[in-house]
C-alpha cells in the first residue's frame, strides 16, 4: 500500500506544475500569439463623445449653456423717481363765502387752512389779518372806535376764544415789522379758526377783510394774500 501512493504524489506535482506554467504563458490567445495592444480612441471617437455629452446636458430641464449665461443682462434693480416739490396753499372758508354781521349780534367764525409743501419749512409762520376803516352808510351813525372783536380758538385744545391781532387802517403793514408766528413743518397741515363780532357802536359798511402769511423769521409774505368779504348792517 505505501508503495502505491509514491506514483500518485509525482503526478500530482507534475500536474501542478503544468497549470503554472500554463498560466504565466496565459497572456496569449490559443494559438500562441501576442497579446492585442490595448485600443486608443480616435479624433472621431472623442467628438462623438462630446456631441453626445452636450446632447445629454441639453435635455436636462433647467441646464442652460455657458454662452447663454453669459450673454443673459445682469437684473436691474427700478429706482423710485423723488417726489415732485410742492410749496405751501392757504384757503380761507366761512358760512356762505363772507362775512355778513350786525352791530351787537352774534359773531361769524371762518377758518384759515395752511398746507405746506415739501420744499420748506417754517420756523415762525404768521396769520396776519387786515381791514380797512369802514366809511358807512349814509343816514347811518357812526360809532367811535373800531367796532370789530376778532378772536382766535385757543391752539392748545383749552376750547376758549382768545383775543386776536386785527389791524384796520388803510395802509399796508410791512412783512419786516410783524412778529410771532407758530411753527409749520414740511407736508404739515394747520387749521386756525377765528370769529370776528361787530360790536354794538361799532361803524357799518362793507370793507374786505385782508388774511397775509408772513414768515417772521425772513420778513416776508410766503403765500398769495386772501380777500374774504365782509358787510356789516
Amino acid at each position: 500500500m505505501p508503495a502505491s501512493r509514491s506514483p500518485r504524489r509525482a503526478l500530482s506535482a507534475a500536474a501542478v506544475a503544468a497549470v503554472l506554467l500554463a498560466g504565466a504563458t496565459g497572456c496569449g490567445d490559443e494559438a500562441g500569439k501576442e497579446p492585442a495592444a490595448a485600443s486608443v480612441p480616435t479624433s472621431a471617437d472623442v467628438s462623438a463623445s462630446a456631441s453626445a455629452s452636450a446632447s445629454a446636458a441639453a435635455s436636462v430641464p433647467g441646464s442652460a449653456s455657458p454662452s447663454a449665461a453669459a450673454s443673459s443682462p445682469a437684473p436691474t434693480r427700478a429706482v423710485t423717481p423723488p417726489p415732485a416739490p410742492t410749496r405751501l396753499t392757504v384757503a380761507v372758508d366761512t358760512r356762505g363765502g363772507r362775512l355778513a354781521l350786525v352791530r351787537g349780534g352774534a359773531p361769524q367764525e371762518f377758518t384759515v387752512t395752511l398746507r405746506n409743501g415739501n420744499t420748506a419749512e417754517y420756523r415762525h409762520l404768521l396769520v396776519a389779518l387786515q381791514m380797512e376803516i369802514l366809511v358807512g352808510e349814509p343816514g347811518n351813525p357812526q360809532g367811535s372806535g373800531p367796532g370789530f372783536l376778532l378772536e382766535r380758538l385757543d391752539p392748545t385744545g383749552s376750547g376758549g376764544w382768545r383775543p386776536a391781532d386785527f389791524r384796520i387802517a388803510n395802509d399796508a403793514k410791512p412783512p419786516s415789522l410783524f412778529s410771532g408766528g407758530s411753527a409749520l413743518a414740511r407736508d404739515a397741515v394747520r387749521v386756525e379758526r377765528y370769529r370776528l363780532r361787530a360790536t354794538a357802536g361799532g361803524p357799518t359798511g362793507s370793507s374786505p377783510v385782508v388774511v397775509s402769511f408772513i414768515d417772521t423769521d425772513a420778513d416776508r409774505e410766503v403765500a398769495a394774500h386772501v380777500v374774504l368779504g365782509h358787510t356789516t348792517g
